[in-house]
Formats: structure tokens, sequence, C-alpha cells
């Protein structure tokens, strides 16, 4: 089979071309908006192509995946940031003979669309935060905001929004004051302009579960613990550990995702609370970013996700091994810098993130990106780290 691995500077990216890449099976192309890409520089990257902009110039990328699908014969092509997969569900036809190991569009956004995901968690009886919808800024007139409880979360319906002719892309707030929320509806486009929420604040810590269906079936599901973080308040995991399943977690998220008749791969986030409760908060209907660390704990997701699409045999793990440590490590050493010049916090803190970022774990922990058997893409990412920091 020919496979065309999207996004290729994504660690994501780089995950499902080594995993597909091991399959005597498979032929693995990568490609990405840049001359050269993380994942491009592994040894299982038959060739690196380079293509326009998915955000910058959506009608040209999808020109091209037209004409490499069809010249290169390609059979299934898999893109892993939400951009890439949401253009080209919307634009199917560009793809040939060529397949994505994804769901249908409507069962995709049935997901990502936040407002209704609330609404399918409504109708499931799933816990979730209280949330209020609002068409753009217009429709939230001053006696509501009056009476709202601070803090709030302004949370955009969709993450990232196809217009027709480009992306609008959105993020997440917490309003902490109603003039602090007065100034996102009136100065961000996707606040003032398009559908968005305003949800009750929970406070807690994150908590997810990944998963793989085939065709409306759980195969196998995965969950992970994140360890340290850049930016280290909370960002992307630059440290993570396999962590047993929460079993209330799990029958949460197979209700939902039975419900959608979901297939592929999906990452159900909820937040618990200091006293254990947990709400669904969103979720992620592509690869994630520490998709490696499942790979290693005996969960290969994108070897699964390919044979459940091929239609052979899918032989998922009874169980993974727990406690498999993942360190992403420049992004630690960014994380370790952050830290250390944020004056939030203590000396004794400082010094206690020092000695734990120094500590070797040899038998537990494995580098994402510097592997021996593969180190292109360690020297890749290292030239691109310095000449990042020459500018």
């Amino acid at each position: 089979m020919r496979i065309l691995v999207l996004d290729a500077n994504q660690r994501s990216a780089l995950a499902v071309t080594r995993s597909l890449g091991l399959l005597a099976s498979c032929s693995i192309i990568t490609a990405d908006e840049t001359p050269t890409a993380l994942a491009g520089a592994s040894k299982y990257s038959s060739e690196y192509r380079q293509y326009p902009s998915p955000s910058l110039q959506p009608q040209a990328f999808c020109e091209w995946l037209k004409a490499i699908t069809a010249t290169e014969q390609i059979d299934w092509v898999f893109p892993v940031t939400e951009i890439s997969s949401q253009l080209i569900l919307l634009n199917d036809r560009i793809l040939n003979a060529a397949r994505l190991p994804f769901a249908h569009l409507a069962q995709v956004m049935s997901l990502a669309d936040k407002w209704r995901l609330i609404q399918l968690a409504q109708d499931l009886g799933i816990t979730h935060p209280r949330s209020d919808y609002y068409v753009s800024a217009q429709a939230l007139d001053r006696d509501i905001m009056a009476g709202l409880s601070f803090p709030v979360v302004v949370k955009p319906t969709q993450s990232r929004r196809w217009l027709g002719d480009r992306w609008l892309s959105s993020t997440v707030h917490v309003a902490h004051s109603f003039d602090e929320l007065d100034n996102l509806l009136q100065h961000k486009e996707y606040l003032r302009d398009f559908p968005f929420m305003l949800q009750e604040f929970i406070p807690g810590h994150g908590a997810g579960v990944f998963a793989l269906y085939n065709h409306g079936k759980p195969v196998v599901f995965f969950a992970h613990q994140r360890l340290r973080e850049k930016p280290p308040r909370g960002g992307v995991s630059v440290l993570s550990r396999s962590a047993p399943l929460d079993s209330a977690l799990v029958e949460t998220a197979t209700h939902l995702l039975d419900a959608v008749q979901w297939h592929g791969v999906a990452m159900i986030e909820f937040k618990i609370t200091p006293e254990g409760a947990p709400y669904l908060m969103e979720v992620n209907t592509r690869f994630w970013g520490s998709l490696q660390l499942a790979i290693d704990a005996g969960v290969d997701f994108p070897s699964l996700l390919l044979h459940a699409c091929t239609g052979a045999s899918v032989l998922a793990p009874a169980n993974y091994r727990i406690n498999r440590r993942l360190r992403w490590l420049l992004g630690d050493v960014d994380s370790l810098y952050l830290f250390l010049r944020d004056s939030g916090f203590s000396l004794r803190q400082k010094t206690r993130r020092l000695i734990e970022f120094f500590a070797p774990h040899p038998f537990s922990t494995r580098h994402e990106i510097n592997r021996i058997d593969d180190l292109g893409p360690a020297w890749h990412e290292l030239k691109s780290y310095f000449a990042n920091l020459k500018r």
C-alpha cells in the first residue's frame, strides 16, 4: 500500500510514519508546507513532498492533493491536523481512489463542533459544564452579561472554522470580569461574528481517554498523564506517562462514541473536579501529540487503524504497559527555561524542577524524537531549533 502522511512537521505525523513504515506492506510518502519536515527526515519516509499551505492556500492544496493521489497511486491519506483533515472531508472528491481512515464529515462535526457535542451529551445524560449558546456577540446583551458569575469560559463552537476561502482559528478564553469578557467579544472575530458558548468554569485537573473504533465498535482504549508541559502552567505535553484506564471515563467515552457510530481515532477530554466528578469537555477527532507514548506502551494506534480500515484482522492488546514515559527533549528544555524565568515559582520549586529535569529514568523513559534506529528526525529538529534561536 502507498500511504501519504500529511502535516509532516507534527510529532504525531512522525509517530504515524514510524508505525506504518515498519509494516512490510506499506510505502510511506510524507509531506508538509515547508521544504523539509520532521517526519520527512525519518528513514521510514521513502519520499518527501512540499505542498501549498492548507490554511493559507486551501484551493492550491486541494489541487496538489488531487494530483499526487492520482500520479502516485496513493491508497490511504493520513492527515494529523484539524485543518488538513477537515479540508479533505469537505472536498473528498480530490482523493481520487485514495481513502481517509476517518469517519464521515457529519460524524466528525457531531463531536468536533463543541455546541453539538454539548447537545449530544445532554441527550445521553453525560455530565458536562452548564453551557449557553450565542450565535454571535450581538446576541449577548448587557442584561445577560450583568447576571453572569465569573470566572466564565468563553468557548468558540469550532476550533477551526472554514469560511469558504480561508480558515479562522480560535482560542478558548477564561474571562474573570465583565470588562474582560466585553473586551473579548469586541476584539475577537471568532466571538464577535460567529457562534460561541459561555460555560461554567469547572475547577480541577484534566484527564483523557484515547480510543480506536472500527465502524461503530470499540477496539482499544488508552490513557496517559501529563507530567510536564510547555508552557509549564499548561500547554503541550513534554513529559508524559502511560496511566491505568479509569473505568468511569471509559464508560462515558464508549457511550458517546457508540451514539455516533464512530470510526477511527478520538481523544475524549474531561475535567475532574477536586471531589472526583468527571465533566465532558471536548473531543479531538484526530491523532494526538503524545501518540508515540501509546505505541511505546503497546497500543499501536496507526497500525491498528490501518488494519481496521482495510478489513484485516485487528489484534488489539488486552492491556498495555503502565508507567511508560515519553519525553520530548527539546520541548522539555524550553519548558525548563520558561519555568526558571517565571517569578511565580519559588526557589525551592525551581531547584526541584532542575533536579527532576536531569534525573535519569533509563528503564522507563524513551525520547519521542531521538531514536537510535532513526536519527534523521532528531538531527532535523536540532538544526531547526538552533536556526530559530538565531532569528
